[in-house]
């Protein structure tokens, strides 16, 4: 991650610890897609096993990770640092 942003100069490390705050946001992004993937595996596959939900939700997570790592510090940041164009 860069020390500033390459445009503006914003230092993206507020303080120390700072993106802590952003493991709360991408547990609700966890969250919302586990919840994507069980509904659409009720309704395309009614009927199925515990464990094709459990396969799809550990492999989602690990494809979705580094999308949802990065979403997650930037929702976070942008909670105490206002865009400026």
């Amino acid at each position: 991650m860069y020390e500033k942003c390459p445009s503006c100069g914003q230092r993206f490390e507020l303080e120390p610890s700072f993106y802590f705050g952003a493991m709360y946001v991408s547990y609700a992004q966890q969250v919302a897609w586990f919840v994507v993937v069980f509904i659409s595996i009720e309704v395309l596959f009614s009927g199925t096993d515990l464990v094709w939900y459990l396969v799809s939700v550990g492999v989602l997570s690990i494809v979705l990770f580094p999308f949802t790592f990065r979403l997650s510090r930037s929702i976070w940041i942008h909670f105490f640092v206002k865009y400026d164009p």
